[in-house]
């Protein structure tokens, strides 16, 4: 059961104590755990009942002080999930930006940060194309223990200022450890906060609980999940809720292919139909890695490459985001150069994107005029 508070609540007020004095009672069959969560004009709060809630009749909870609403939670992703009779927002905001299930945000970028002009030839692009997103990879986990692990925390001053001068918003950028998020904030801080970042976490670290805990602990930085390469989908959104029963429901999840031969010549099969799987089951934004999917620059005899043929069928799906690797030299990258799209594509690229996203508001129009007559 979640209760929702009154905007703005005095946690210092006595009708507030009252409040927490009743949910104490209630244990230890009933625990309570309070989320606040800062929007861009109100400050809300949502109070958690875990336990057995099934004896709490919602008139009565609704009736205790400072409560505006109650939810009783009917799905197993309690924090993220959609329930019955949730009017609860799927968006969020984040420096200027809003990420929802009703938005769509690009962000072409390197897979692996190389050197500084890369990096600026990049967001140079996105800036004249008015792309405020990009994706930039600073610490890279790999398979073989020989292979480039990122530059680090020693590129950071670098990417996060052209981000300030290219009018860059928001980095996605990926943390494999605790303390890759203190080195992100430090930097951050002691350049003035030029951009801002949405901390990824890789495919790999889907099931790594305590960075899940920790990340989740802080609430500066939102969240991009992507679905573990060999796990179900609920064991994916499960890692969700991980995040956000510590606190950070500013999360994003990302669909990036399922690791098995039967997508073969694809690097992984393509999971894109479950985008509106997502959408129904939680209330957070989609993301989808059509370069990690396909894995290469494989073009079909309609001319179309793989990759985009994949990104429209997320977009045209609903997708909120598009996480998708540019390079300015390709054959030099050091992290997956060979699925890397080339910079004198990113126009047609964005472009596809919008004629896919158009279609999908078709779709949705068609929908409720079939919705209009039942």
């Amino acid at each position: 059961m979640i209760l929702i508070l009154e905007p703005n609540v005095d946690r210092h007020s006595e009708p507030y104590h009252r409040l927490l004095s009743h949910l104490d009672d209630l244990a230890p069959a009933v625990n309570h755990r309070i989320h606040t969560i800062q929007g861009a004009e109100q400050q809300l709060t949502e109070v958690y009942l875990i336990g057995n809630t099934s004896t709490l009749a919602i008139d009565e909870m609704r009736a205790l002080p400072c409560v505006a609403r109650v939810i009783r939670i009917s799905e197993a992703y309690k924090v993220l999930g959609r329930h019955r009779h949730d009017d609860r927002p799927a968006h969020f905001d984040y420096n200027g930006l809003r990420f929802g299930q009703d938005t769509l945000h690009v962000f072409a970028g390197l897979c692996a940060v190389d050197t500084p002009e890369h990096v600026e030839a990049m967001m140079k692009a996105l800036r004249e194309l008015g792309q405020p997103c990009t994706r930039m990879g600073a610490y890279k986990p790999r398979t073989s223990p020989y292979a480039f692990q990122g530059h680090g925390k020693q590129c950071l001053p670098y990417v996060f200022d052209l981000a300030g001068k290219y009018g860059i918003r928001v980095i996605a950028m990926e943390v494999t450890h605790e303390a890759h998020v203190d080195e992100i904030h430090e930097t951050l801080e002691r350049l003035g906060n030029p951009t801002g970042v949405m901390l990824q976490v890789g495919t790999r670290n889907t099931q790594n609980f305590e960075l899940l805990k920790a990340i989740g602990r802080q609430t500066t930085y939102p969240v991009l999940l992507k679905r573990g390469f060999g796990i179900t989908l609920d064991e994916s959104l499960n890692a969700a809720e991980y995040l956000a029963s510590e606190g950070n429901q500013r999360v994003v999840f990302c669909l990036r292919g399922m690791k098995t031969n039967m997508g073969d010549p694809h690097r992984n099969f393509v999971d894109f139909a479950q985008v509106p799987v997502v959408k129904r089951l939680t209330r957070m934004p989609v993301c989808i890695d059509p370069s990690h999917s396909v894995g290469s620059r494989s073009r079909c005899p309609d001319g179309i490459l793989d990759v985009m043929h994949v990104t429209a069928q997320g977009v045209v799906a609903g997708a909120n985001m598009v996480l998708v690797d540019f390079h300015p030299a390709p054959e030099k990258a050091l992290v997956d150069g060979p699925q890397a799209m080339r910079m004198h594509e990113l126009g047609p690229f964005l472009e596809d994107v919008r004629i896919a996203r158009e279609a999908f508001e078709a779709r949705r129009r068609l929908a409720a005029s079939m919705a209009d007559t039942d």
